[in-house]
């Protein structure tokens, strides 16, 4: 059994793959405190059958405790494997963090798949600072809200922005 401590990244790979390389270099760069352990470093995917990509996926999802979901002009019409992403995320329980690429600080009804709108999540704009606080504080959280029966999208308050200087 292996020990359940990644974060898995779902987004728009042909339109928003430069947001997940981004979170890749914050957290290289020495000058800042972002880290998250990245569920896509676990194996690779050289089949490119959709059932090869899934298995690896599944693979991904076994050592995962939590979900993010970056959510830019055209994810919510992706249903291959954006969708597919987020019901395995569901379906598992994970914490789910929904980051607008576009810097909104709550839920996008515009931009977000509607599978997650209602579901219990964090929903943060796209930065390292409130990103690495809902990594580190989302999933103690989800836990108190799920067990409360509590659902729907969530977000933090202009306070929590200011106390990271944002």
């Amino acid at each position: 059994m292996s020990y359940k401590n990644k974060a898995y990244v779902s987004m728009d790979a042909d339109n928003d793959l430069r947001y997940y390389n981004l979170m890749k270099a914050w957290k290289q760069n020495d000058n800042t405190e972002f880290n998250f352990y990245d569920a896509h470093d676990i194996n690779n995917i050289f089949d490119k059958s959709e059932e090869s990509i899934k298995a690896g996926l599944q693979e991904r999802f076994r050592n995962s405790k939590v979900f993010v979901l970056l959510v830019g002009d055209h994810t919510r019409y992706l249903y291959k494997y954006v969708r597919w992403e987020i019901e395995q995320a569901l379906n598992r329980n994970l914490p789910c963090i929904v980051v607008n690429i576009d810097g909104k600080r709550s839920m996008d009804s515009e931009k977000c798949p509607a599978i997650i709108k209602d579901k219990l999540a964090i929903h943060i704009s796209f930065n390292s600072k409130i990103l690495q606080y809902a990594l580190e504080h989302w999933p103690a959280s989800y836990e108190l809200y799920i067990k409360e029966g509590k659902t729907g999208a969530y977000y933090y308050n202009d306070s929590t922005y200011r106390s990271l200087g944002l």
